[in-house]
């Protein structure tokens, strides 16, 4: 009996068991984590839909979307108008998926390049892709580039993966290990591009052009629509479904380049196809709202303070996470002024600064 009542030592305990109970755990705080982040964003995408200056229950919102899913004998509430349902269905809705979608691409471009760099300051904009998706935007607002051909979400997305290029170029071969000169070749293609921009501005821009210009640089989702989100979605989507898949090699590269290649990793090669995807999902976010700042540096932070460092959790964290941010604050931006509507851009870094400034405070603390 005395042996029976006797606590265990550190030698008699089998540390299977312990980390089969430690796992355990550490699935359900996942799945718990992950799950109220998905429900807090379905929760959101209703709200947010029904949020406006035209007085639109959520009950109508939920009945709209469930008719056009073809779910009306789920519909809560019976038909609304024709132009409360296109209100709803071809404009509010497909804003908020939007936002949904690019709040998702940032903040997985953010936290990828956090950990490829090895800097906590990296965000989606590092390589240049803003400033050549403005160039390319500029080009065909103002200078006509194209000749109507070419839409200004077309001209943003060439300019930026132009922009891109031109990055991967300079630093090519195995210098794109070094992060110090990814993200100085980054700064520098920017600034080189930002100088066209504002060249372009200056010599043929007209001050209705340059004002639609600064309206589309500092972010806005008024243009969304179906076929935009589908693009974008598509895209966004895909890309962070990739990154995803690349999880254990970004865990690796928390120990270091020499670490990671002992584990049989290719470094250069992942880092080069990360920065591709990344790349080409921030080209497509700003193609279809222009540069919204601060989301993919702020909430990759905030995401590793609830799910840790391990990529395959934070990741999905952290794409949920800028969803919702980013939903609330479009719907934010939209009525807060109403009826004037502020660029959603101008929000979140008057939002990301000082939330930014309380996260790195918090972190020196620890």
């Amino acid at each position: 009996m005395t042996k029976l009542l006797k606590a265990p030592s550190a030698d008699t305990v089998d540390p299977e068991p312990v980390a089969g109970r430690r796992g355990f755990a550490g699935r359900m705080r996942s799945t718990l984590l992950i799950g109220s982040f998905g429900g807090a964003l379905l929760v959101s995408i209703v709200v947010a839909a029904f949020v406006g200056t035209a007085n639109i229950g959520a009950a109508d919102v939920l009945g709209i979307i469930l008719r056009h899913l073809r779910l009306g004998d789920l519909a809560p509430v019976p038909a609304p108008s024709p132009l409360i349902d296109a209100l709803i269905w071809e404009s509010r809705l497909p804003r908020v998926l939007l936002a949904g979608v690019i709040g998702l691409g940032l903040s997985v471009c953010g936290a990828v390049l956090q950990s490829i760099t090895r800097n906590p300051l990296a965000e989606p904009y590092l390589l240049g892709v803003s400033s050549g998706a403005s160039t390319g935007a500029v080009s065909v607002m103002i200078l006509g580039l194209g000749s109507g051909a070419v839409t200004l979400s077309t001209g943003a997305f060439a300019g930026a993966l132009a922009a891109f290029a031109i990055v991967l170029l300079l630093i090519g071969g195995g210098r794109v290990s070094n992060p110090a000169r990814v993200v100085l070749t980054g700064v520098l293609v920017s600034q080189f591009f930002s100088a066209l921009t504002s060249l372009v501005l200056m010599l043929d821009g007209d001050a209705d052009a340059t004002r639609a210009f600064t309206y589309w640089l500092l972010g806005s989702l008024g243009g969304a629509r179906w076929p935009s989100l589908t693009v974008a979605a598509v895209v966004i989507v895909a890309g962070a479904l990739c990154c995803l898949f690349f999880a254990p090699a970004l865990d690796a590269f928390v120990f270091g380049w020499d670490t990671a290649a002992s584990l049989g990793i290719d470094v250069t090669k992942v880092r080069v196809v990360l920065m591709v995807l990344t790349a080409v999902m921030t080209a497509a976010a700003v193609a279809a709202s222009g540069a919204i700042g601060f989301i993919g540096l702020l909430v990759p932070h905030i995401a590793r303070l609830l799910a840790g460092g391990t990529h395959r959790l934070l990741l999905p964290l952290t794409g949920l996470g800028g969803a919702i941010f980013l939903i609330w604050v479009d719907a934010f931006a939209r009525t807060a002024f109403s009826p004037r509507e502020v660029p959603v851009g101008v929000i979140t870094a008057l939002i990301g600064a000082p939330v930014f400034a309380l996260v790195l405070r918090k972190a020196a603390r620890q």
